[in-house]
């Protein structure tokens, strides 16, 4: 059996030796070795220890990844799992193949695989789609790192799996630093059995988390605080000890709610009392215990939240994903545009990108952003057009806690908070609500958003990209946009040509989607002789680069070249639109005569009359008849 193992994978190498020698089975669907009922519940006793530490850590690695398509497993030192949690689906998958808690994941009994081959290795390692020895675990990616005691021996081991698309570099990253931190808790717990013993040592490790960590009383009285949190507060230890729970944060009640009954509250943005210019942090609270298993303090981790979306924005992919190099055409219009789209990126100025619907208007965002400083941070798209009007000031700016019916407990951060740092994108600026556009103006003159329903203006460093299909100048001029805003907007301008503007780009981006599509969709490409070709250059392409794009994708699917106007019908309805639009400009003409005959040749009165500004009446005589303004 083979494995396609990368030059740096020698342990993969190594790992399919060993399942050679093991006589593992490639094909298997399951683990040689399960146990169940009093001997794994004996095993389980015996690792109490184990589990009980890392717990906390294995919740804390699966809420970064939470929803998407991951799932977190701990073995003991033999590869039996003891614990799984992850997302439903991908654990369906994993019951499937009875990796069960009581499986055996040791390479001797599933072949290569992140917790075997770990404790194999006695090292972290990754193990993707076919390294994997057997064939049924080709869908995954596993990250898995060992856990060793106080003494370095290997007890155990922690994993994090997912699909091979979505797992990042970094996935293994953060198994390594959770199963750090469970060695530093083993440690502690091999020093002193009793908790309270613990404390000097629990509180080294505390400061050495990158979290601001809060001990608190039931009665709010704060008991001890990390390093962390006096730099994310601001404050001294004397004066932070001074304050009490709900002089901190807003919410403390629902905390102690929470903890005291039993429900988990993670997290959550908080408005805090800080001396930095920060509002909101991100707060999880977990209860400390009795013998009796009653609360009797609350651990309060807080966050910085740009430093959570940062981490989430990692494993949920929200990033600009194509560059400049990534944009097809030959046409000298289209490069001009791009030339001047790779000088502007490294500015902190609006862009607004213009032009017609499938022009490729994000393509040019994204690569504007991956060509500029903030390239390693959150990239967000928001489409003004697709969110209903009641739901778009809530999805740009946020809300606290009751702001509405049906708001989230807590409240929610809005998309301007989650682009902290980045870029946020606003695909159909021209559909944005005029009484939002107010809002828009404000965030982009002082750099703060407020939530709704709240008072607090809340700092943001947001680089703005706009793009839309319309003419915002005509749409000024109907008082349909403010001109303030569009003037805010219009910093950077790009205007993307149509692709009936720019024919000697069709065969380069129809060979472009041949590959492309071909390849995505394991199909072979058509061959397009040059008659067709000739027809595809001349159609004038309403739907613009998407439309040919669907296109390709037709003719790969059905190997056959669909219909298309000829050139000639392709002239004949340019010509038709000349005649339509010299229809309607003289039928406009007309009215304007008719107007100003009206009022006796007063632009301000006719222009009233028209119901159109005095300006505009001025532009339009100057296109259609300048003749008219030689008796005024």
């Amino acid at each position: 059996m083979n494995s396609p193992v990368r030059p740096d994978r020698d342990y993969i190498r190594r790992s399919f030796e060993r399942c050679r020698s093991y006589g593992v089975d490639g094909n298997a669907v399951h683990s040689r070795r399960i146990i169940d009922g009093a001997a794994f519940e004996e095993r389980l006793a015996r690792r109490r220890s184990l589990i009980r530490a890392a717990g906390p850590f294995i919740d804390r690695l699966y809420g970064f990844v939470k929803g998407s398509g991951f799932f977190a497993i701990l073995t003991d030192e033999e590869g039996c799992i003891l614990s799984m949690d992850g997302d439903d689906a991908i654990l369906s998958e994993a019951y499937g193949l009875r990796m069960i808690p009581g499986a055996f994941m040791d390479e001797k009994s599933i072949g290569t695989n992140a917790m075997g081959t770990a404790l194999a290795e006695g090292m972290p390692v990754q193990v993707s789609g076919a390294e994997h020895f057997i064939t049924a675990y080709h869908r995954w990616t596993c990250s898995g790192a060992p856990i060793r005691d106080h003494e370095g021996r290997v007890v155990g081991s922690l994993d994090l799996t997912g699909d091979c698309d979505d797992v990042h570099l970094h996935t293994l990253g953060m198994v390594v630093a959770a199963a750090n931190a469970i060695e530093a808790i083993l440690v502690l717990d091999a020093r002193n059995a009793d908790l309270r013993e613990n404390q000097r040592f629990a509180e080294t490790l505390v400061d050495s988390i990158e979290a601001g960590i809060v001990s608190a009383a039931l009665d709010g009285k704060l008991l001890s605080v990390n390093s962390h949190a006096l730099s994310l507060f601001g404050y001294s230890r004397d004066e932070m000890l001074a304050h009490r729970a709900e002089e901190l944060f807003v919410g403390w009640p629902d905390v102690l709610g929470a903890c005291v009954s039993g429900r988990e509250y993670q997290n959550e943005d908080v408005l805090v009392s800080s001396h930095k210019n920060r509002l909101y942090f991100n707060l999880s609270a977990y209860p400390i215990k009795d013998e009796e298993d009653r609360a009797e303090a609350v651990i309060l981790v807080f966050k910085d939240v740009r430093k959570v979306r940062r981490q989430a924005d990692q494993i949920a992919g929200r990033r600009a994903v194509y560059t400049f190099d990534k944009i097809i055409g030959s046409s000298p219009k289209l490069l001009e545009v791009v030339d001047i789209a790779r000088k502007v990126a490294d500015s902190r100025s609006t862009v607004l990108i213009t032009g017609e619907s499938g022009t490729g208007k994000e393509i040019f965002a994204q690569a504007i952003q991956n060509a500029s400083p903030r390239r390693d941070q959150s990239f967000v798209v928001i489409n003004c057009g697709a969110i209903p009007r009641t739901l778009i000031e809530s999805e740009l700016f946020g809300y606290v806690d009751g702001a509405f019916t049906g708001a989230r407990r807590g409240g929610q951060s809005g998309k301007f908070e989650v682009a902290d740092g980045g870029t946020i994108f606003l695909d159909e600026v021209g559909e944005m609500p005029i009484d939002l556009q107010t809002r828009l103006l404000r965030v982009i003159e002082e750099g703060t958003v407020t939530r709704v329903g709240d008072t607090h203006d809340i700092p943001v460093d947001v680089r703005i990209i706009a793009a839309t299909n319309k003419d915002l100048r005509a749409e000024v001029e109907r008082g349909n946009f403010r001109m303030d805003l569009f003037y805010r907007l219009d910093v950077l301008p790009l205007h993307l040509p149509p692709l009936r503007e720019q024919r000697e780009s069709i065969p380069v981006l129809v060979d472009y989607y041949m590959r492309r599509i071909s390849r995505r969709i394991n199909k072979r490409p058509v061959s397009i002789d040059p008659s067709y070709m000739e027809a595809l250059t001349a159609y004038d392409w309403p739907g613009n680069v998407r439309e040919l794009e669907n296109l390709i994708e037709l003719m790969i699917n059905t190997e056959r070249l669909p219909p298309l106007p000829s050139p000639a019908a392709a002239i004949r309805s340019a010509r038709a639109e000349q005649v339509r639009s010299g229809s309607l400009d003289e039928a406009e003409l007309q009215r304007i005569r008719e107007a100003l005959a009206q009022c006796g040749d007063n632009v301000s009165s006719a222009a009233r009359l028209l119901g159109i500004g005095r300006n505009t009446l001025y532009r339009k005589v100057q296109r259609l008849d300048p003749s008219l303004l030689d008796r005024n």
